[in-house]
Formats: structure tokens, C-alpha cells, sequence
């Protein structure tokens, strides 16, 4: 009789319990409600703290020290909210815009130069990643004006989970 309740039992039946899916459920609601917040915290720092490039070039133009101290400081609150949540497996993605007259490419390396200063303030290398997405997600269409093309170069920053 041991025997067969001993078959019965098995280390994965305790992981399909029904208080374990909910509190799972619970858990990953919670989470990506953090992640929610957390992103529209980081957008809005990142909008507040756009750092201008020298025209064609992904070199910063002079006077963003405090924007990157700001940038810095809203990621670093950021790791705090998530890992008292539970969530260490994310990265903080800095997502590089242009306007449709420039290339992916220069997105990609004003990302990266944006990633290299807040690694450069404590940022951990493996925390965060440059992505170039050039005209692909434009704020404003048509891009037709420089008003218009200046808002849609731009960086972004949010946490992936």
C-alpha cells in the first residue's frame, strides 16, 4: 500500500496544484503590473531627458550630464521596484528613433552610445541592451516638417521581463 501511494506521488504533481497555478497567476499579474508602471516611469524620464547628437553622428552634443545622471537614477529605482517584486529576469532596452531620412544603423548607435553612459553611472553591462529601430515606430506622421521629424528622433527605454 506504501508502494502505491508512493507512485502516486511525484515532485511535478505538486508543482500542477491548483493554489500553485493561482498563486503563479498572482505572481505574474503582479509583475507585469509593476512592469506596466515601471515602463511608463522610464518612457516619461527618457522624454523629459532627451539627449541631443551632433547632427549625423551618434556622438552626444555637450550639456547632458544631469539628463544622464536623471536616466541613471530612474533605472536604478526601476531595479528596485522589480526586484522587490521578484522579477530579476529583465533588461532595460534603450530603443534608438530617426526620422525616415536617416538609417536604422545611426539609431542603433546613438542606443548604444545612450547604453555606454549609464553603464559608464553604475548601470550593469548585462542589464541593458541597444536597440535600432530607425523610422520604424514614428510618434508623428506624417514626418513632413523639422518640427515633426525632431520629435520622432528620439530614444526610448522600458524594461522587457
Amino acid at each position: 500500500m506504501v508502494i502505491a501511494v508512493m507512485s502516486l506521488w511525484s515532485p511535478g504533481a505538486l508543482a500542477q496544484s491548483p493554489f500553485d497555478t493561482i498563486s503563479k497567476a498572482a505572481a505574474d499579474a503582479g509583475k507585469g503590473e509593476v512592469e506596466k508602471k515601471v515602463n511608463e516611469k522610464l518612457l516619461q524620464e527618457a522624454r523629459k531627458n532627451q539627449c541631443s547628437f551632433k547632427s549625423g553622428t551618434a556622438e552626444l552634443a555637450p550639456g547632458c550630464d544631469t539628463k544622464l545622471k536623471k536616466l541613471t537614477s530612474a533605472l536604478v529605482d526601476a531595479k528596485r521596484q522589480l526586484d522587490s517584486t521578484g522579477a530579476h529576469a529583465y533588461k532595460f532596452e534603450v530603443s534608438g528613433h530617426t526620422d525616415p531620412a536617416k538609417n536604422k544603423t545611426l539609431s542603433e548607435q546613438r542606443a548604444q552610445t545612450i547604453v555606454n553612459e549609464l553603464v559608464a553611472r553604475g548601470i550593469g553591462k548585462g542589464e541593458i541592451i541597444a536597440v535600432g529601430r530607425g523610422s520604424e515606430a514614428m510618434l508623428v506622421k506624417p514626418d513632413d516638417t523639422p518640427a515633426k521629424k525632431q520629435k520622432n528622433r528620439r530614444y526610448e527605454i522600458r524594461v522587457r521581463l
